[in-house]
């Protein structure tokens, strides 16, 4: 994809991936990374869309300064998001324990997810 990506070790519950490059490398990035997690996900078909398809969650982590142009003016550009890519997305009010990011969580397909994404990255880079 030509991004960069770092894993943290699995000594947490969860783990942090952190991708970094162009819009173009990170869309592509997340692409990969979502079909992986629909190929995961298949295998449990009570989390299933009605076409069958597996619904990937998803946590991002936002700069919180960020938070209200993602939000939009009376939630204007989520709903946005949402309609164009048919994604679930949630941010958080309060920010993560000893940080400045709040967390995002995106639930849909791998595409849905993909294309979700790829509008966040375009608000976060305006």
């Amino acid at each position: 994809s030509g991004a960069k990506i770092n894993i943290s070790d699995c000594s947490c519950p969860e783990r942090i991936v952190t991708v970094s490059g162009s819009r173009s490398a990170i869309y592509k990035a997340f692409t990969l990374i979502t079909k992986k997690f629909e190929e995961w996900c298949s295998q449990f078909q009570d989390n299933t869309n009605s076409q069958g398809k597996p619904q990937i969650p998803i946590r991002l982590i936002v700069p919180a300064s960020q938070c209200g142009s993602l939000i939009g003016k009376g939630g204007s550009k989520i709903k946005e998001i949402r309609e164009i890519t048919g994604c679930s997305i949630q941010v958080a009010s309060e920010m993560l324990p000893n940080s400045t990011e709040r967390a995002v969580t995106l639930s849909g397909s791998a595409e849905a997810i993909t294309q979700c994404i790829y509008h966040i990255c375009c608000v976060m880079l305006e």
